[in-house]
């Protein structure tokens, strides 16, 4: 049973944001709900909008009760409890400052020493810009923010994107560490707040009868997918700046990726998993210009109709650019060189726009000798997949093949599975709880380190390079498919086939 965090003080740079809003403080909410927020705990919002911290502390309570109700279930039934609410919103601040303006850091001192939780432990969440990620930080330093004095701890909690490329990646990690400490820098990947998520270590590390197949010998190919529904939703200025593979590649996917490649841990502690995760990084094939073009996929997705709603062409989206050569949709293939993976390729994939959502992780396992069948006519047996669905419904399931019933010996496909929902008494959350839980005790495992975040820019640099320099094609999807044909003969050059969404 988990225990309520240590005391201390949340600062939150960009608290009117959306991020605070619809993640954040659901987040609060629920902590508060399993009594795992510790007395003497506080939120300081910081931003410059002209607001009063009642006034603030209405609109929150407002946004808070859509969260209950947009979820549904038991939860809405009961509406918002008010009395776990009631134990965030009335230890909420706001600072209005502009976050370059020293002053704005010396009135943050004076807030969380008056607090003194913690002896003046504070957590610093950076839920602003990524320009502003090294600026703020290195303001943090210069105030005094970043002492840890007299057993009182202080850290910062950065989001993604860290890094626009494999060079910025590394200079912002620079800033960051000249100012504090690794132990006290989390970036935060959301991804890995996901039961699923979280469950795969569990899943592969505590059954006897996974693990010894999780190798080269028994697996065939792995697929990852990450597919969404929605398009830019407004997001233009940002998106068509970034792209699919800058937004997703090197962390939500390479998460779920590291995750299922990587060797077992001496432990669960941070720096033990986190040291196995930049092993699969650095063992993954270098991919140079020529790889870049042949084993990677980039594409928009033109006009179509997704649920039932039309969709216009990306390049026509606001503040788009209508020659836009940025991609929404990725799909790769990497190959990791080391003893377990050897010949087993890895296929990634995800894009905007497209049939539905679906993350999941699929690994298909080899098949065996068909020689016992040779007598029975069947020429092809039924693949045998080992599916971890992250999201919607977040579960696991085996397909195998099974006798149809009859005279005849024939196979069909069946899957035996679960849900979450199903087999657990799972409130609604937003992923972040686990995270923002584990920042405040001061657990890394979930949280990336700077060589693993470096490790992914260097995987997915040459192929930004050969794309840069128009090196690949550009394709297109309609919006509502499953991607662009040239990512179906990617799979097909090796004799398969992606899952269908």
């Amino acid at each position: 049973m988990a225990k309520p965090a240590p005391p201390c003080t949340l600062v939150i740079f960009g608290a009117t944001g959306d991020l605070t809003r619809r993640l954040l403080m659901p987040a609060f909410y629920n902590l508060s709900r399993w009594s795992l927020l510790p007395e003497g705990f506080a939120i300081i919002g910081v931003g410059r909008s002209e607001i009063t911290p009642d006034a603030m502390r209405a609109d929150l309570t407002e946004a808070m009760r859509g969260f209950v109700a947009d979820k549904g279930g038991e939860l809405a039934e009961k509406g918002l409890d008010t009395e776990a609410w009631d134990r965030v919103v009335v230890r909420l601040d706001y600072v209005r400052g502009d976050v370059a303006d020293v002053e704005t850091y010396a009135e943050i001192g004076r807030r969380v020493a008056a607090n003194g939780a913690g002896g003046g432990s504070a957590l610093f969440y950076l839920a602003v810009a990524a320009s502003l990620f090294g600026p703020i930080v290195k303001l943090i330093g210069e105030a005094g923010l970043a002492r840890e004095e007299d057993g009182a701890f202080r850290r910062v909690i950065i989001e993604k994107p860290f890094g626009h490329d494999l060079d910025s990646a590394r200079a912002l990690n620079r800033d960051v560490l000249g100012v504090l400490s690794e132990k006290q820098v989390f970036r935060i990947d959301h991804f890995l707040g996901k039961e699923t998520v979280q469950n795969i270590m569990a899943f592969r590390f505590g059954n006897g009868f996974f693990e010894p197949m999780w190798h080269r010998d028994r697996i065939d190919h792995v697929q990852i997918t990450v597919a969404e529904a929605v398009g830019v939703e407004g997001r233009g200025v940002f998106y068509d700046a970034t792209g699919a593979m800058r937004d997703m590649v090197p962390n939500h996917l390479f998460q779920l990726f590291t995750l299922i490649a990587m060797d077992p841990p001496i432990s669960f502690a941070a720096d033990a998993v986190r040291d196995k995760k930049e092993e699969v990084l650095a063992s993954v094939r270098p991919l140079d210009e020529k790889a870049a073009v042949r084993d990677a996929v980039r594409a928009q997705y033109t006009a179509g109709s997704v649920g039932g709603k039309t969709v216009r062409d990306y390049r026509a989206e606001a503040n788009v650019d209508p020659r836009s050569t940025t991609e929404t949709y990725v799909a790769l293939k990497l190959v990791i060189d080391n003893w377990r993976w050897a010949g087993v390729p890895f296929y990634l994939r995800t894009g905007k726009s497209m049939t539905r959502r679906d993350t999941e992780i699929a690994i298909q396992f080899k098949q065996a000798p068909l020689a016992l069948f040779r007598e029975t006519g069947m020429d092809e047996q039924v693949p045998n997949w080992l599916v971890l669905q992250i999201q919607p419904d977040e579960g696991i399931s085996l397909q195998f093949g099974a006798k149809i019933p009859g005279p005849k010996v024939a196979l069909d496909q069946v899957t035996m599975g679960f849900k979450y929902r199903d087999y657990f008494k799972v409130d609604p959350s937003t992923g972040y709880e686990t995270l923002i839980y584990d920042a405040m005790v001061g657990d890394a495992t979930l949280y990336q380190r700077a060589d693993n975040i470096e490790g992914g820019w260097q995987v997915v640099q040459p192929v930004l390079d050969a794309w840069a320099a128009l090196a690949a094609p550009m394709a297109r999807y309609p919006a509502g498919s499953a991607g662009p044909k040239e990512a179906d003969e990617l799979l097909a050059r090796d004799g398969r086939s992606w899952r269908p969404l």
